[in-house]
């Protein structure tokens, strides 16, 4: 068990690196790493390419970074875990009456008087 949640962390971190490292190469402006690679211009051949592998790889890696943590979550709850119920609670037996008496509520008998 904790070998499959230890390789889940481990491909987690290594996503979540990637993705800093797709973002952080970017440039708010759009220049990012095609700037690097000719210029600002952004005719130049595979620069384009540059900047569409760049954003498709950003969500890509989001993307699998939410998918592994739900897998995570799934495959390394414990069972007890997933469907945990309280007890159902018991009632107390209804009391029993004798054949042939009425079960309605009534008063019960006042008790004899004492003698003075």
């Amino acid at each position: 068990m904790s070998t499959i949640f230890t390789l889940f962390m481990i491909l987690i971190m290594i996503a979540s690196i990637l993705l800093v490292i797709m973002v952080m190469a970017q440039n708010p402006k759009g220049g990012g790493l095609s700037g690097t690679f000719g210029g600002t211009s952004s005719a130049q051949f595979g620069v384009q390419r540059t900047n569409d592998f760049m954003e498709k790889a950003t969500w890509t890696l989001g993307a699998i970074i939410v998918v592994l943590i739900l897998l995570s979550v799934i495959l390394t709850a414990k069972p007890s875990q997933q469907f945990q119920q309280a007890p159902a609670k018991k009632e107390a037996p209804a009391p029993q009456t004798a054949p042939g008496t009425n079960n309605s509520t009534t008063m019960p008998a006042p008790a004899p008087a004492a003698a003075d």
